[in-house]
């Protein structure tokens, strides 16, 4: 099986860190923005990140790069041409937490070969907390194998990363009034909550929709965690690429309690 270069992994960490802390950490709590097409927010930052990104990652690996900022168009494109390796950025995950203050975003770089993730960085400038993960090396926070603590055994004990916004409006229903787990979360950063999941903060995770960019780096990370994940409708990997739901867990035996509970549930 290919494998990333060992110096890749720590190249690739370097790069996010430096860039991070040039164009989005000065940035907090004193940013413009504007509204894209789609009602998103959109800052300089998240520009200015991204191209440094895009200028930066073809000299360690000379393969595509696809961003969250690029037209539909420019994603698809760089997909095409990026089957032999290709470099999958979100510039800054929780744009929104980012406008208004809210600690909680990450700038994100995932590696895939043929289609399959090989190398995650998920980075917290805030907390200066650095995620990665490489195909069948572990996955790690600042170094620290992860996951940092074993995740609950039982599902009524779970702390709950749920995301209702894309989730079908029955299940929405039955997870607000009769919820499974003790208590739930929803920060609004995709990135981070894969590595909060694969760190053992969340017990469980499910999400209605998700982008490339948000899952590329976060579900290697939890893999290489020892975790376990699936889509809403099944197999993860067989899902669309370009939007797929997410069910997940640190711990085996509860991504199965989680997910059966789930599908009796109507997902």
């Amino acid at each position: 099986m290919w494998r990333v270069p060992l110096s890749m992994l720590e190249q690739i960490k370097a790069l996010v860190r430096e860039v991070a802390q040039r164009e989005v950490t000065p940035r907090f709590l004193k940013v413009k923005h504007t509204h894209k097409p789609d009602g998103s927010l959109f800052t300089e930052a998240d520009s200015a990140t991204q191209d440094a990104l895009e200028a930066a990652l073809p000299l360690i690996k000379n393969v595509p790069v696809l961003g969250e900022e690029m037209t539909e168009q420019q994603q698809h494109d760089a997909w095409n041409a990026g089957r032999d390796g290709l470099w999958c950025v979100d510039p800054i995950d929780g744009t929104s937490n980012f406008v208004a203050g809210v600690p909680y975003f990450a700038v994100s770089v995932a590696y895939l070969y043929k289609g399959e993730r090989m190398l995650g960085v998920v980075y917290d400038p805030i907390a200066d907390e650095m995620f990665s993960a490489e195909r069948g090396r572990g996955a790690f926070l600042n170094d620290k194998p992860l996951p940092l603590r074993a995740p609950a055994t039982e599902l009524r004990r779970a702390l709950a990363g749920v995301e209702m916004k894309r989730i079908d409006r029955e299940l929405a229903g039955r997870l607000a009034s009769w919820p499974p787990y003790a208590s739930q979360r929803n920060f609004g950063a995709s990135t981070l909550d894969w590595c909060y999941t694969a760190a053992g903060r969340f017990d469980i995770y499910v999400h209605g929709g998700q982008k490339l960019w948000d899952y590329a780096a976060g579900a290697l990370i939890l893999e290489e965690a020892g975790g376990r994940l699936s889509s809403l409708t099944g197999s993860f990997d067989i899902a669309n690429v370009w939007e797929r739901s997410v069910v997940a867990s640190a711990s085996p035996e509860l991504f199965v309690l989680w997910r059966d509970w789930l599908k009796a549930a109507g997902a």
